[in-house]
This record gives C-alpha cells, structure tokens and sequence, in this order.
C-alpha cells in the first residue's frame, strides 16, 4: 500500500460509552491550550485520539488484547488487513473466532481476530469471564464493515507518533507536565444503578473513582490540563468537586437497538 493514497485517520474499532458525540466539545479544550503532547489513560476506541491527530501522544488501557492491537497495526498493517480480507460477518465464524485462544496467534492475526470480534459483537462491549476468556455474544446486523487496508494504513502512520502503555491509568499520567492534555474517560462505577460494565466485572471499582480524582488533584497542581468524561452520578458530583464542569445530554444505545435509544446525561469536568 502507498502511504500517499492512505485516509485521514478514523478509530477504526467500535467501544461500549465511546464519546463521538462529544468530540466537538472536547476538542475545543484540546485547541484552546496548545497542547504540546495528548495522553489518554483509558484509551478505548481512542476516537478522540484519531479526531485530533496529534504530533506526539501517550495511549494507554489496561486491556492487554487492546493494546496488542493498536501495536500490530502501528508496525505491521498490511499483515492485519491480509487477516481480514475475506472475512464475512457471520455468526459461524464469530463464535469460532471467538473460541480461538489469542495467545496461539501471531500477532497480526491476534489483531485481526480482536479487531473482527469488536465489530461484530454485541454494542461493541468488551467483557471476559472469570477466566479472562472474551464472552460477548454475537451482535446485531448494524454493526457496520471491517476497517479496509487504507483504513489501517492511515491509523497505522499515526500511530507511530505514539507511547503505547499496557497498564493501570496512573502508570500513564505518571509523568505528564506542564503543556500535556490528558482526557480521561473512566470506565462507569456507578453505585446506583447496574452498569455493563467493560473488562472484567472487578476491574473497575467505586473505589478506583476516588484514585481518578486524586489523580485529577495532582495533575492540577503540577499544570496540566485534563478533561475527564463521566455519566451524571453521585460518583460524578466526587469528580467534579473543585472543577470547572458541564452536563451535556447524549444518545445511549446499550440495548443494542434503535428503538431502545435513550438520552442520559454526560459530566464534561476540566481544569483549564
């Protein structure tokens, strides 16, 4: 493939809460600093991150399958697309996708297989079982088309701009000064109601909000800008405190189905 003719850059997997709706909103926090590097701790799809194409950049998620992907298709693109090519969306080969153990493949084709489950699973939810193995059933038919080589290429060359971190989100903002932006989108511990929550059921925690907003606290005294994104909650009223904040009203379709399409309301928190 010729770099030349590759796309502008677009998040090329689905994520369960991912923030396209308020990429504008964001943005504008993005421009207004001048930020010198982005970093997003809980990466996710990262659409944002591909929205904004910036010069340098820290992507991190404790997700390992994630994050292997987002390093097979930064090195090897082409690899990852040959993968894909020819692959239908089809229940059959879901489920025996799904029954492959990562660990046996190399990695464009462990990309490949991450990268085929995301788009045809369920609301592209991410969930394991108790054994970590990835559980979330086949989806319904609008879950839209495999990436196309140009697709990854794009997202490939802008990826090489990028530290690629598998981990704890602390371990990311670790080092983050003056002149970074770091958007947060946390995973939803929300006490009052049940959430689908992603990864494992323990992995995210009420508790792991109060690290969120010690995290919030030091990033702030040492100047960094941060935007962090999380559903109007009691836990959000913990985040806010001390910050500047909005609520803006988004579309939610965690049913899965047009018809099951709901407004819920989003805290946007930011420092500067």
């Amino acid at each position: 493939m010729d770099e030349r003719s590759a796309r502008p850059p677009r998040a090329f997997l689905r994520w369960a809460g991912s923030k396209r709706q308020l990429l504008p909103l964001i943005r504008e926090h993005f421009a207004a600093i001048k930020a010198k590097r982005y970093i997003e701790p809980f990466a996710g799809s990262a659409c944002l991150f591909f929205s904004l194409e910036p010069k340098s950049a820290v992507l991190s998620d404790i997700n390992t399958e994630l994050m292997l992907t987002y390093r097979a298709v930064r090195q090897t693109p082409a690899e990852v697309s040959a993968e894909l090519k020819g692959r239908r969306r089809s229940k059959r080969e879901f489920l025996r996708m799904r029954s492959t153990d990562p660990r046996t493949l190399r990695p464009a084709a462990r990309a490949a297989r991450f990268i085929y489950l995301n788009r045809f699973c369920f609301n592209g939810l991410y969930r394991t079982n108790q054994q970590g193995v990835f559980n979330v059933p086949f989806g319904a038919s609008r879950t839209g088309r495999l990436p196309n080589p140009d697709a990854l290429l794009a997202c490939s060359r802008l990826l090489r701009r990028v530290t690629l971190i598998t981990g704890d989100f602390e371990k990311a903002i670790r080092h983050a000064k003056a002149g970074d932006f770091v958007y947060m989108d946390p995973p939803y511990a929300v006490d009052t109601r049940r959430v689908f929550n992603e990864y494992h059921r323990t992995s995210f925690s009420s508790k792991d909000v109060d690290r969120v907003r010690g995290a919030m606290g030091r990033l702030h005294r040492r100047g960094v800008s941060f935007v962090v994104s999380y559903a109007e909650s009691p836990e959000a009223e913990i985040l806010r405190q001390g910050f500047n904040s909005t609520v803006v009203s988004v579309r939610r379709n965690i049913a899965g189905f047009t018809s099951h399409r709901k407004s819920a309301n989003e805290v946007l928190i930011w420092n500067r």
